[in-house]
């Protein structure tokens, strides 16, 4: 097995196998010729590998007594146990445990591993080029406030400020260049823009000075301008997701120097929602970094006088909508951030990915992957968890269950949400342990990073909307959403997946809630509400009896503009139980927790839910499936008797599409815009693809213009083709040509032309039903007897009188009783009259004087071509 060690060696002493190789491959190319001794630390390695040769080991612990003589099978395992001892020799593919011996089993390929090392830095955040970032670390920490924050409660005498803008202030804090949609991406790097990072802030001109200053270019940061009205008013821009001039709703930024117990206002200017979770009590969120060093306090949710009303001083291109609120800093010179929902950023991703790798317990049954690399070069992670299988049986029987979020980048409620539900999969529960070994949960809790680390709200730095383009075959301008259907593509070819699920925030309705898709098959009618309903049961507090979920907030139309969602592509691929989870930035209006913000622990908790409410979907017991599904028929029935109260439904109420009491039965609980996610439609291409889309549908078009192939044809059927086009030939000749042959014989040059024509058209509306017979015609031309010939001539002679002035008339009858024009037509094609060429008399023998003018010879006619003869007969012709 190991020939190398069953050879005598010729040394005492052998080199390191690498140091050794390395010496002769420099040697054997020129770029090493120093002796064997001059070897960096070869005299260590020299006798580390004396000490730890197998051969010595082995002559050193057998000798040379018989009883100790192994068969060869012990000696090649002996042999092999030795070699992987010696530190030399330790393969790193093959992974060790903590006493060092060999754990058989190859260690994961690399190349499927977003790079974490316990001892080394994260994976640094890409930023497209324009984008310019400060060089300092934020971070915040968790806090859950002791007391339920509720919301604020709108007096009617809220000041509405009025919008000056630059004009009427001082512009204390601008975006010197934002990408908009007239530009699109082209590179990153790690830290954004080279280059010495500006001071946008003003400059302060001493202490008294109480100009507030602000910054957002940090990690999910967003703001673009603001302006100082007055000496505590301050007008706010909010930067557009880059690369297009659209969604305006997250904000994250940061102020210093503040005074304490002034009143503040801060109005934002470019909201583009005409509806808004701040006009029902919302407030925004507050972070003081002095409370946080000494009290331990976090994000909390302050401001009074808010007002969300519509900009009456808009450009006229879209209607802007105005946030106005107003605080008091609790610190003298403190450092503070506003936000519109609690931040969770890609590093902070990183830093949670990176404990559960280094947790000796979690990173056994949690597989840390990168499913593919972001536009702008950033990790898209994979998580699989799942216990270990005991046989391939059992392995193949697991079913498995998607989860993503945030692709949406502004919609942070997804992370924490999924937060939660990461925390209690991976940890030691007994119903966390048995979900590991019922399911293999496939999670992808960062689908946008390149959208969360620039501080966008909707989209990628396509410039699109990720949650429209889940259909899209362009590979490499959506690689997230590319490779998240593919990864369930083929995990759909594997096994059963059981459940998909994307998590969201919502701006407009309070509560959580689902948005699926109805099931039009009958033998599964309902089962995709079984999930939400039994949701809302399990979703209640233990404790406090706070309600989370609101089953009757949840719609499960499918729309038309939809149609690119993840959810309803999922669904189509097959998955039942699709669902879009939407949690709304507010909080709940719904039992104890009435009219109170939410918390990141009421939205990591409904992660929890999730896993429990899983449990009892899968349960061996159907009873509560069953039960459920009965209380879903009860509901409907009810929702069905109430818009249709005139109709007899006895019966047949079942068969009743449910999607047409969907948006009605919704409606009736909350009346707030019910028409599905809080989304806006697809824009369609990245910028830089349209010109490339174009070319490529004109293509197209020309390609559907080419004609098609005629199929191929048999012998026989050839043959019969060819018969009936040689018909049809001989009958368009037999009509035409002859008459045309006898103008040519009678008419010298154009002349004949136009006679032919004057016979086609009988002579500009002169006796219409004389024209010239073309059976006669030919009978004119190939007839051998005089006596019918010159009959014919008199007839044709009359009829031309008919059709032609006398003078013309007259010539042709001349030529016509020539006895030396003699005709011979000859058709070899359908477009083809061959005359044999003949001489007209000289003048002497001529009557009238004509000269003697060749009239025939070889001429290509195509058929129907008439139409370009001249009416008017040139009368220098006929003298």
């Amino acid at each position: 097995m190991f020939p190398a060690l069953e050879t005598e060696l010729k040394q005492k002493i052998l080199p390191d196998p690498y140091e050794d190789f390395m010496y002769h491959h420099l040697q054997y190319y020129g770029y090493f010729k120093a002796q064997r001794g001059s070897l960096p630390n070869s005299a260590t390695h020299q006798h580390v590998w004396k000490n730890n040769n197998p051969r010595y080991l082995l002559s050193g612990s057998l000798g040379k007594r018989d009883d100790l003589i192994l068969d060869p099978l012990q000696k090649e395992k002996r042999l092999y146990s030795l070699m992987l001892s010696s530190p030399l020799l330790k393969s790193r593919q093959l992974l060790h445990d903590e006493f060092g011996k060999v754990n058989l089993r190859l260690r994961e390929p690399r190349g499927l591993f977003a790079f974490f090392s316990g001892s080394g830095p994260l994976q640094a955040p890409r930023w497209p080029v324009e984008c310019e970032v400060i060089k300092e670390n934020i971070h915040h920490i968790e806090w859950v406030p002791p007391q339920p924050e509720h919301f604020y409660q709108p007096t009617g005498s809220e000041k509405i400020p009025e919008i000056v803008g630059e004009e009427g202030g001082t512009v204390v804090y601008q975006l010197d260049s934002v990408p908009t949609e007239d530009s699109y991406f082209t590179r990153s790097r790690v830290g954004g823009k080279r280059g010495v990072i500006k001071e946008l802030a003003v400059t302060l001109q001493g202490p008294e000075d109480n100009t507030l200053l602000f910054e957002s270019r940090f990690e999910s940061g967003n703001l673009q301008k603001a302006v100082r009205v007055d000496t505590y008013t301050y007008e706010l821009t909010l930067r557009t997701d880059l690369y297009t001039r659209k969604h305006t709703q997250w904000f994250y930024f940061r102020v210093q120097n503040t005074r304490k117990d002034a009143t503040y206002r801060f109005t934002i200017v470019n909201l583009l929602k005409p509806k808004s979770l701040y006009t029902v009590g919302m407030k925004p969120l507050f972070y003081s970094q002095l409370d946080a060093k000494t009290h331990s306090i976090g994000w909390r949710r302050e401001g009074d006088e808010i007002k969300y009303y519509r900009n009456n001083s808009d450009d006229g291109q879209q209607p802007l909508y105005c946030l106005t609120w107003t605080i008091q800093f609790p610190h003298d010179q403190d450092t503070c951030f506003f936000a519109h929902f609690y931040p969770y950023t890609y590093t902070d991703l990183q830093c949670y990915l990176l404990s559960v790798t280094n947790n000796p317990v979690q990173s056994q049954f949690c597989k840390l992957r990168t499913l593919c690399q972001s536009l702008a070069g950033n990790t898209v992670y994979l998580l699989t968890i799942t216990n270990p299988a005991r046989t391939p049986q059992e392995a193949a029987a697991k079913k498995a269950v998607v989860l993503s979020a945030r692709v949406h980048p502004g919609e942070s409620n997804g992370s924490w949400i999924m937060k939660g539900f990461l925390d209690f999969i991976l940890s030691k529960s007994p119903d966390a342990q048995l979900l590991r070994d019922t399911f293999i949960f496939k999670v992808v809790p960062m689908l946008n990073p390149d959208g969360v680390i620039v501080g966008n709200y909707r989209c990628s730095l396509a410039g699109r909307d990720l949650n429209r383009h889940y259909k899209t075959i362009l590979k490499e301008s959506f690689p997230c959403v590319w490779h998240t259907r593919n990864m369930i593509k083929r995990l759909l070819e594997e096994r059963e997946v059981l459940l998909y699920c994307d998590f969201h925030g919502h701006s407009r309705k309070n509560n959580i809630f689902l948005y699926g898709c109805n099931n039009n098959d009958r033998k599964f009618w309902l089962h995709e509400r079984v999930f939400p309903l039994m949701l809302s049961r399990n979703a209640p507090d233990k404790v406090s009896k706070k309600v989370q979920f609101s089953f009757h907030s949840c719609n499960f139309k499918v729309q038309k503009c939809k149609e690119g969602t993840g959810r309803v592509v999922m669904w189509r691929m097959g998955i039942l139980n699709s669902y879009t989870m939407e949690s709304t930035f507010g909080g709940s209006t719904l039992g104890n927790k009435r009219d109170t913000h939410f918390t990141t622990e009421d939205l990591k908790s409904l992660g929890y839910h999730v896993c429990d409410t899983l449990l009892d979907f899968c349960d061996p017991d159907r009873t509560k499936f069953m039960q459920c599904l009965a209380e879903l028929k009860a509901l409907l029935q009810q929702e069905i008797h109430k818009k249709f109260k005139d109709t007899d439904l006895e019966g047949s109420w079942s068969d009743i599409s449910l999607s047409d009491i969907e948006s009605s039965s919704a409606s009736q609980v909350q009346n707030i815009d019910t028409s599905g996610s809080d989304s806006s439609l697809s824009d369609g291409l990245p910028v830089h693809l349209l010109n490339i889309a174009n070319e490529l549908n004109q293509k197209k078009k020309k390609m559907y213009k080419k004609k098609k192939r005629k199929p191929l044809q048999s012998r026989k059927q050839r043959n019969i083709q060819y018969q009936k086009n040689k018909l049809m030939q001989e009958s368009e000749l037999t009509e035409e040509a002859p008459v045309r042959a006898l103008c040519c014989l009678l008419l010298p040059g154009k002349l004949s032309e136009n006679v032919f024509y004057l016979f086609q058209s009988q002579a500009n509306g002169r006796d219409r039903g004389t024209s010239l017979d073309p059976s006669e015609m030919t009978t004119l031309m190939l007839t051998k007897n005089k006596e019918r010939m010159q009959e014919l001539q008199h007839k044709v002679i009359q009829r031309l009188y008919l059709v032609c002035t006398e003078r013309e008339a007259r010539i042709c009858s001349i030529m016509l009783s020539e006895e030396k024009h003699k005709l011979q037509p000859r058709a070899s094609s359908r477009y083809e009259a061959k005359l044999v060429q003949k001489q007209i008399p000289c003048h002497k023998e001529r009557p009238h004087g004509h000269s003697g003018i060749p009239i025939l010879a070889h001429i290509h006619l195509p058929v129907g071509s008439l139409g370009h003869a001249t009416r008017a007969l040139p009368r220098c012709v006929l003298g």
